[in-house]
């Protein structure tokens, strides 16, 4: 697999890695500068040149991933027969600079109704870097026409018309944030029940009122879901020092309390 790809495919899987460049070349090198592959904790893909030059930046790439670094690094190596090494000598003869890029794991986010609010909010998370799903059971609230001022999102969008929504959920990737929003109180309680059943997402909010938790939690609870299952599910969702019932407002709160979410996770992955 080429680099290009293995770096979508850590994004798509939510995996973090480490882009390495051979950003410049002095003398004879196994590979010219540009030379690029990616590392992440269990493999790698591409090459800069294998022996020791390649197997060192491996070394400091992983040690990176585990130390959590967010900072490119760069490694300074030289390829003779007097050199340092620990994995192999290299007799080249040439000095190379490589460059270390740490592949961020980025939040993902599935969004379950796009009626008004839900409209709103894929407006304001589309302008951050994020994988944002956009899941509705009425292929009408999908159309292009309406999503089109999505166009220009920084966010990748991936629109999901789904009769069924639960079926979704097996396919948004690991860690993702789900947001419980349709049109339909079945439709929302069918998606809570479902999402709870999955051991690989983030956390489930649900829009909504009191009342209408009260009748989701008995519900629920009647399907075989413990206390503690109910207690992964957030509600009502948004910052609540943000009132309001337009559209437009609870998608603004419902936006920053992921938001301040996402900050504590960057947090916790860089202790």
């Amino acid at each position: 697999m080429s680099w290009a790809r293995a770096v979508e495919r850590l994004r798509r899987e939510r995996r973090a890695g480490v882009l390495v460049t051979l950003a410049s070349v002095r003398g004879h090198s196994p590979r010219e500068a540009g030379a690029k592959m990616v590392v992440a904790a269990d493999a790698t893909w591409d090459s800069i040149g294998g022996g020791n030059l390649e197997a060192t930046a491996v070394a400091r790439a992983r040690a990176m991933l585990a130390e959590g670094a967010r900072v490119p690094e760069q490694l300074e190596l030289a390829l003779n027969e007097r050199a340092p090494v620990e994995h192999g000598q290299q007799c080249c003869g040439g000095e190379v600079v490589i460059l270390l890029e740490p592949l961020a794991v980025v939040p993902a986010v599935a969004v379950f109704g796009m009626g008004h609010v839900g409209l709103e909010l894929a407006r304001v998370l589309a302008r951050h870097d994020l994988e944002l799903h956009l899941v509705d059971s009425r292929a009408d609230q999908l159309e292009p026409a309406r999503l089109r001022a999505l166009d220009d999102a920084v966010a990748r969008v991936h629109v999901h018309h789904a009769p069924v929504p639960e079926l979704v959920l097996g396919q948004v990737p690991p860690g993702t944030h789900v947001l419980v929003m349709t049109h339909d109180h079945a439709e929302d309680a069918a998606l809570c029940d479902a999402a709870l059943r999955c051991g690989h997402l983030g956390s489930i909010g649900l829009i909504g009122s009191s009342a209408k938790w009260r009748r989701f939690a008995k519900r629920l609870a009647a399907e075989g879901h413990s206390p503690q299952d109910l207690e992964r599910i957030h509600t009502p969702i948004g910052i609540p020092s943000l009132a309001g019932k337009e559209p437009a407002v609870i998608a603004v709160a419902v936006a920053a309390e992921l938001l301040e979410s996402f900050a504590h996770e960057r947090a916790e992955v860089s202790r």
